[in-house]
């Protein structure tokens, strides 16, 4: 990945700080983008994260399915009575 140059920007009131346009079109960095964010000691880190959809999930689910299927694996081989 192309690495820009340092850039500096400002903390507003409430804490707010704007990612320069050069930095959130090389990114990718639209509206509502989610982040996870670090903090310790004089340094931040952002990092994009993508929040998976339902339809993640679903495919997760049907893989599973599968997967357990094909290694006759049973619902009861996994679930624990309590």
């Amino acid at each position: 990945m192309e690495e820009a140059g340092v850039q500096v920007t400002t903390a507003s009131l409430k804490g707010q700080v704007v990612i320069p346009q050069e930095i959130r079109e090389r990114m990718r960095i639209d509206p509502g983008t989610k982040f996870a964010v670090y903090g310790r000691g004089d340094t931040i880190i952002f990092k994009k994260i993508e929040v998976p959809t339902v339809k993640d999930f679903e495919r997760l689910a049907r893989f599973g399915r599968a997967f357990a299927k094909r290694r006759g694996i049973r619902e009861s081989d996994v679930l624990q009575n309590d």
